[in-house]
């Protein structure tokens, strides 16, 4: 080394002491006013700068044989190894629940009473309130003893007309009676049924809208909100272009952030139907609500499993470029040596999905590649690298 140093140093004075009258003969010929002569002197000038390039590799060179402290480019590295990837897509949803009903009157009238309360269990079928029926049940009172009185006089007569005793128009007006006055019974029961209301399923009274003794109208008055949380799930709609992937069956991650939540579930429907206006396709999500806690309208944000490779290889993102063909790439490492060297080579690879900062290498890269990580974006093709670091 030192006397490469000696040489260089010696090379530099010459060079220096030379160089003034190299200089005064260069103005010479630029004064001249000569053409041939400066082209003449510019090919000198050439060749010496080639022949110079020549001597500075040589010394490059030479320098390298002997130099035992490298720049060498310090990098980490991770080894391609195949493991389960699972891919989801999120999109946001509405809680909802079928047994959801706001329940109106069918009859008009004055709203009598109402036998339950806000926050009440009720079962199907149970009584929750009373219309006015305006004279409809004296009506019936009256009729159905006019049905009784008509009905025995059917049945005798029809005792008579087997024993061949009486006419036949007889009997026949007192059946015709007879069924005239059941059948106005029935037409009236059924007019006084619709003047109670009652649970159309077993649910909670959310809340009493219409106020005892107010008049209703049949079909606009609203009475009273009826809830059953058992059966909650979430309707939202999904973009064609996951036809195929988000199919029923398919696994989902609900989350609830109001209420700091993670539910596992599936969906239980995937509509058939296109929308024309957005493009998209509707699914429903069961949620299983044991603990009463989630409400219908709550906002949800849905994962659903579209994608699941079990043999995928995962990479960060930020160790791969792109070339200006777009391809992407990345660095391997080949021929590592005992001290930790090696060769940074590139290996254009197709991509998959992505999944946080991890993105699926379909093709390009096997199981047991060394990727370089770490100094992947400042190494370049067939440089030396040191590995200083394996994950």
């Amino acid at each position: 080394m030192k006397n490469i140093a000696l040489a260089l140093l010696t090379t530099i004075l010459l060079t220096s002491c030379g160089g003034e009258k190299k200089k005064n003969a260069l103005e010479n010929v630029l004064s001249s006013g000569n053409i041939e002569l400066m082209r003449k002197k510019r090919t000198e000038l050439v060749n010496t700068q080639q022949k110079t390039l020549e001597d500075l590799h040589l010394i490059d060179a030479a320098i390298a044989k002997i130099d035992t402290v490298k720049k060498v480019p310090l990098i980490t590295t991770l080894a391609a190894k195949a493991t389960e990837f699972t891919h989801y897509i999120e999109i946001q949803g509405n809680v909802t629940t079928k047994n959801l009903l706001v329940i109106y009157p069918e009859y008009n009238g004055i709203l009598t009473h109402v036998y339950v309360k806000e926050g009440q269990t009720v079962k199907k079928g149970q009584l929750l309130a009373k219309i006015d029926d305006g004279g409809l049940s004296q009506q019936l009172a009256q009729i159905k003893i006019e049905a009784d009185l008509a009905e025995t006089t059917y049945a005798r007569q029809k005792r008579l007309w087997n024993q061949n005793i009486g006419s036949e128009i007889q009997y026949l007006q007192a059946k015709s009676a007879y069924e005239a006055r059941a059948k106005a019974v029935k037409q009236l029961e059924q007019q006084i049924s619709k003047t109670t209301v009652k649970a159309p399923f077993s649910g909670t009274i959310d809340n009493i809208i219409t106020e005892q003794g107010s008049v209703v109208a049949a079909g606009q008055t609203p009475l009273i909100r009826i809830v059953n949380l058992n059966d909650m799930y979430i309707e939202t709609d999904v973009p064609e272009r996951y036809l195929t992937s988000v199919t029923k069956g398919k696994e989902v991650k609900v989350e609830l952030p109001v209420l700091n939540k993670t539910v596992a579930t599936k969906i239980r429907q995937a509509g058939d139907y296109i929308n024309p206006d957005n493009r998209t396709f509707r699914i429903e999500v069961a949620i299983p609500n044991k603990e009463k806690d989630i409400k219908p309208n709550l906002t949800a944000k849905l994962k659903i499993n579209d994608y699941t490779n079990p043999k995928a290889i995962l990479v960060p993102q930020s160790i791969i470029s792109e070339n200006a063909e777009g391809q992407q790439y990345l660095y391997l490492v080949k021929n590592k040596k005992e001290n930790n060297e090696g060769i940074a080579t590139k290996k254009i690879i197709k991509t998959g999905k992505t999944q946080g900062d991890y993105i699926e290498i379909l093709e390009g890269i096997s199981n047991g590649d060394e990727i370089i990580n770490e100094g992947a974006r400042s190494v370049k093709n067939k440089q030396t690298v040191k590995v200083i670091g394996v994950e």
